[in-house]
């Protein structure tokens, strides 16, 4: 098993990395941030109304521009809290226990303060619900197959809780079922090309499980670099795909980073196509074919531009 939380390494490699971007950079995109908040505490997607998947995304970017303070916290807490109330699936499980870590850190206060003594046991008793008989973990209880992502979302999930992941040998062998002659992963069964993004979640489970042999790790950083747009600079969702996006450039780029591959990318160019996707007054774009931002692409941006500014020096 990896020793520390793949979050809190994720974390630590993204403030790193800001902390050497242009203070300006750093000081719009913390505005635009800010000013994204509702009334209700909660952050909105492009559909308008607060949502705890995008509330998620704008906190972490927050706390990695370390940014988070009382205020925007204690708003935060309100909205956390009216969700607690509801049924949930993993994606809003994942991110309303990110959010709970959160809140406190940035001052705000602990919202599970008055929550039953055994709430972690309960959320990860409640995430078994969503095993599947692969072995993996569906997107809905008692789905008959497994999600790449979504599994990968779970075993974060037990990291943030210290809870362990039962039968993780099953998840594992599920993971590596899902892995193509590409040397990429998919999300579902039946697909038989890879993708950047379910590739990034596999790894993400294969290293916290300790099941990433030295034979995946070549392989599967021999697909990511192949995935480069040479028109612009970042990463494709897929081979078939010409245009590069902020979400896979970013995934990408973290597995690189892990995978100890990083310099198979050009990241003066990641660079410039991370900053192209930037808005002047802040904010990202999904990528240069997008006319719109939001905060989960936003968190992307800053990522992208983390990892690059560390792998410029």
């Amino acid at each position: 098993m990896d020793a520390e939380p793949y979050l809190t390494r994720l974390t630590n490699r993204l403030l790193d990395g800001i902390e050497k971007l242009p203070a300006d950079v750093r000081e719009r995109n913390t505005t635009y941030l800010l000013e994204a908040q509702n009334a209700d505490g909660g952050f909105s997607g492009r559909e308008g109304g607060s949502d705890l998947y995008y509330t998620g995304f704008a906190l972490r970017s927050l706390a990695v521009l370390q940014a988070l303070n009382p205020d925007v916290c204690e708003k935060a807490a309100g909205f956390i809290r009216q969700k607690m109330l509801g049924t949930a699936g993993v994606v809003d499980f994942f991110s309303l226990v990110v959010s709970c870590y959160l809140v406190p850190l940035g001052g705000g206060p602990d919202v599970l303060a008055s929550a039953p003594a055994d709430w972690r046991d309960r959320v990860a008793a409640a995430l078994e619900t969503f095993r599947t008989p692969d072995g993996g973990y569906g997107k809905t209880p008692g789905a008959p197959h497994g999600s790449t992502y979504t599994s990968f979302l779970v075993v974060l999930c037990q990291q943030l809780l210290d809870r362990p992941t039962p039968d993780a040998e099953r998840l594992a062998g599920f993971v590596k079922s899902r892995r193509r002659p590409d040397h990429g992963y998919v999300e579902i069964s039946a697909m038989k090309r890879s993708g950047t993004n379910p590739t990034a979640a596999g790894v993400g489970v294969l290293q916290i499980l300790g099941e990433l042999d030295e034979d995946a790790r070549t392989g599967t950083a021999n697909f990511l670099a192949a995935l480069v747009s040479p028109f612009e600079g970042g990463l494709r969702a897929n081979d078939r795909i010409p245009a590069g996006d902020l979400l896979s450039t970013f995934t990408g780029g973290w597995s690189l980073d892990q995978l100890g591959a990083a310099e198979r990318l050009d990241w003066a160019a990641v660079r410039g196509y991370a900053a192209e996707c930037e808005r002047p007054i802040g904010g990202f774009r999904g990528g240069l074919w997008d006319d719109r931002t939001d905060v989960e692409y936003t968190f992307y941006g800053l990522g992208t531009l983390a990892l690059a500014a560390l792998h410029g020096e």
